[in-house]
């Protein structure tokens, strides 16, 4: 699954104790009508349980320039927003700086898909970055378009 290359994303969320998230790799468009997006999280992230209580969860678009975030979010055991610019959404979760877009979602619906959980989100709000240049990730490494 290395040789397909995909887009990097960050998904956010917040809760009592304050934001969470993780890198994620595994998403897709779903649906048009009505706007769906699907998010495949492994069974082991400690984070997403946290953004199934609160029901609301937003897709950060990485973009070039952004491979330390990445790899900061893809770490256990550490706060990965520290020195991490971001600003709430419109339902109060974490959109991180510099990305191509920012997708804000309610979790409609969870399913198991193996060692993943398969997430549905409802699309409520789709933001713009000023860049359009994404960071890409093929055969395990970040790459960018020429």
């Amino acid at each position: 699954m290395a040789l397909f290359g995909t887009g990097l994303t960050v998904i956010t969320g917040v809760t009592g104790d304050g934001p969470v998230g993780f890198t994620l790799q595994a998403f897709s468009s779903l649906s048009l009508a009505p706007p769906l997006i699907s998010v495949n999280v492994s069974r082991t992230s400690t984070s997403w349980p946290k953004i199934v209580d609160s029901g609301r969860f937003v897709v950060n678009v990485l973009g070039e320039g952004q491979e330390e975030l990445a790899l900061a979010f893809a770490k256990s055991g550490t706060d990965r927003f520290a020195n991490v610019e971001w600003t709430p959404g419109r339902s109060g979760v974490p959109r991180l700086a510099g990305c191509v877009a920012w997708i804000e979602c309610e979790l409609v619906a969870t399913y198991e898909g193996g060692d993943h959980t398969i997430a549905i989100g409802g699309v409520h709000d789709l933001i713009e970055g000023t860049t359009r240049r994404p960071l890409l990730f093929f055969d395990r490494t970040f790459r960018t378009l020429a």
